[in-house]
Order: C-alpha cells, then sequence, then structure tokens
C-alpha cells in the first residue's frame, strides 16, 4: 500500500520531494493526530492565493474537503479569506470571515480573539518572506492583493494556538519550518512563518486530502469524498471566477494538472 505522503507527492516537478528529509515522517497523519487531539470548536481555515485579480483553484478545494471533514467530526469550520474566497463557502453553507488587503496586523488580533480558534489549518495561502513581502512563484510582490491572514498564525504561536500548514511551493504559510532548505535547494525566497504542522505537496489541495485521508484512518470516519464531488467543487469555482495557478487561465485544472490526474490521486488516497 502506497503512503499518503507517497501519493500528495506524485508528479512532483517545484521540488518538494526534496523538503521531505526535513520533516518528520508520515507528516500527514501527524497532522492529522493534531487535528484529532483538537478539543471540538472553532477551527479557522485559511486559503486563497491572488493570481492576477483572480483566486486560484488550488487552496479552495482542499479547504471545502478538509472543512466537510472538520464539520462532521462536530468542529465548527470558518473559512478567513478575501470576498471571492468567502462567497465560494458561503454558498456551500460555511462560516466565513471576510479580510481586506487594506487590514491592519492589529486588526488580526482582534480577529483572532473574536474567532478564539482551538486550531487554525493554512492550505495554499501566501505568506510573508524575510523582506515582509508576499510574493508568487516567479517572485513577483502581490502584497497589494494579499491581506495580511498570516499574521493569524504568528499571533497564534505566541497565544499556545496549535496551526497547521499546507504548501507547494515554498512561499506559502508554514514553510518558515524549512525556509533554509527552500532557500538553499530551491533558490526562492520562502515564507517566513512556521507552524506546529507542516505539509507538503505536489499541490496543495493534494496535501489537504492526505490530511482527511489520515484523519479518516484514524477516525475509522468516511471523511473523504468521492470525486464527483470535488471535482464539481472545482467547477463551481472555476465558473465563479476562479483560475489555473500555473496557466493563469479559468479553466478546469489545478496547477496544471488534469482532472484525470486528480481523480488518480483522490482514488489512491481512498484505497490507502
Amino acid at each position: 500500500m502506497k503512503s499518503i505522503e507517497g501519493i500528495v507527492l506524485r508528479h512532483s516537478a517545484r521540488g518538494m520531494t526534496k523538503l521531505t528529509g526535513e520533516l518528520p515522517t508520515g507528516y500527514c497523519s501527524r497532522a492529522a493526530q493534531e487535528i484529532l487531539s483538537w478539543p471540538l470548536g472553532t477551527v479557522a481555515l485559511l486559503t486563497g492565493f491572488d493570481v492576477g485579480g483572480a483566486p486560484e483553484t488550488d487552496g479552495p478545494t482542499g479547504t471545502f474537503v478538509m472543512a466537510q471533514a472538520l464539520r462532521r467530526l462536530g468542529f465548527a469550520p470558518v473559512v478567513v479569506s478575501e470576498p471571492a474566497l468567502c462567497a465560494y463557502f458561503e454558498a456551500q453553507g460555511f462560516a466565513t470571515h471576510i479580510v481586506s488587503p487594506d487590514d491592519s496586523v492589529f486588526s488580526m488580533e482582534a480577529l483572532l480573539d473574536a474567532l478564539a480558534p482551538v486550531g487554525i489549518v493554512s492550505i495554499e495561502r501566501c505568506g510573508r518572506n524575510f523582506h515582509g513581502l508576499y510574493c508568487n512563484m516567479r517572485g513577483k510582490d502581490i502584497s497589494d492583493a494579499t491581506s495580511p491572514i498570516d499574521e493569524l498564525v504568528v499571533q497564534a504561536a505566541r497565544r499556545g494556538i496549535p496551526t497547521v500548514g499546507v504548501g507547494d511551493g515554498g512561499n506559502e504559510i508554514g514553510m518558515g519550518n524549512v525556509a533554509h532548505a527552500i532557500a538553499r535547494r530551491l533558490a526562492l525566497e520562502p515564507c517566513v512563518v512556521t507552524v506546529d504542522n507542516l505539509v507538503v505537496a505536489t499541490v496543495s489541495n493534494w496535501g489537504a486530502y492526505g490530511i482527511v485521508a489520515a484523519m479518516a484512518q484514524q477516525a475509522e470516519r468516511a471523511l473523504l469524498p468521492a470525486f464527483d464531488r470535488i471535482s464539481s467543487f472545482y467547477r463551481f469555482i472555476v465558473e465563479n471566477g476562479s483560475v489555473d495557478g500555473t496557466t493563469g487561465r479559468r479553466q478546469l485544472t489545478v496547477d496544471g494538472f488534469s482532472m484525470d490526474t486528480e481523480r488518480a490521486v483522490v482514488e489512491a488516497l481512498q484505497r490507502a
């Protein structure tokens, strides 16, 4: 049987396999165990990555799968993101909190007070680099279009609120855990924001699915939805403005991968 980590790292071309030696063995299962240890309460889910003024297809779908799983387990997931992303989740019946690039660090502190989460999960969310900038994989500064949501994670560490981060490139929240390795091996200006449990994958959505698959194993519950449900959410977000983060096109792909590849990953995780 293939490991969950081996499945979510299939087709890796952006160096994520070079980082696995920096992470504990079975990191998806460790993240799942961490989440399942939290007392039932609010879980803040952070996602949304700007691509030329539109949200990308990677991130929201993994967050949707995670939110469904958390709700089935008795948690109260709240998605924190910009208006377009929040609209996706409101349409699916999930609670949201809208943030803006104009929001300040102080407003993030107040938001953390209001949410009082038992934990935070970030899935494909840009985090600040050493220079305090939010940059995409091409090194372009997208700070004007990115809300300072990563401050929630920074503040959570100071308050003892547990955090999980999922990324696939090096500039996402949580990649601060392996920032030195990213700078050395991938020649990329990494995010410096750290988390308690980091999950890396070829596609961040797949990393989120991997955590949910591990949660299903440990809780002995059916938590990972069928591919058809996942693909229908992809269609929904593309119809409402999402684009592929690699091509920048409004199409039913994620980081350049087709829905056939997506199906193969989801079904492999279900078998695992």
